[in-house]
């Protein structure tokens, strides 16, 4: 991936080599165009930096503008909170596949212990909670 860069500031991210054949129709460039050349008319590789961790079911990741970090750009990353019916909505069905695991233990013909009634209740439970949906304690399976 790349940055179009002008007086020290990304205008174009993620910019493509295709844009760039295009927005300079009158120059022949190699198929494989060297990173010195790409420089010499603004244009930088950004490299990946590592992504942040995050719960998927409540919070997104959001690529921002590149950034220079020492001698080289780089992906921004933040984290944001997905809307509340949206997280509470992920949360529940979260919750509702750890119950479908063990639903095969709750049939009829079969004697749940205890330990495995007190998670599926735990599971059941987990909308009630205080921190619901952003701050879960998911009760562990036995």
């Amino acid at each position: 991936m790349h940055v179009k860069i002008v007086n020290g500031n990304p205008v174009q991210y993620p910019y493509t080599m295709v844009q760039f054949r295009r927005d300079n129709p009158n120059t022949s460039f190699p198929v494989e165009i060297p990173d010195t050349i790409l420089e010499t008319y603004g244009v930088h590789r950004v490299r990946e930096s590592e992504v942040p961790s995050f719960d998927s079911k409540v919070q997104e990741l959001v690529t921002g503008t590149p950034v220079l970090n020492g001698d080289g750009w780089e992906t921004n990353y933040s984290i944001s909170n997905r809307p509340q019916e949206e997280a509470e909505y992920n949360v529940r069905c979260y919750r509702d596949s750890l119950l479908t695991e063990t639903d095969y233990l709750a049939m009829s013909d079969n004697t749940l212990s205890t330990e495995m009634a007190t998670y599926r209740q735990a599971l059941r439970d987990v909308p009630s909670q205080a921190g619901f949906p952003d701050n879960i304690t998911w009760p562990t399976k036995p």
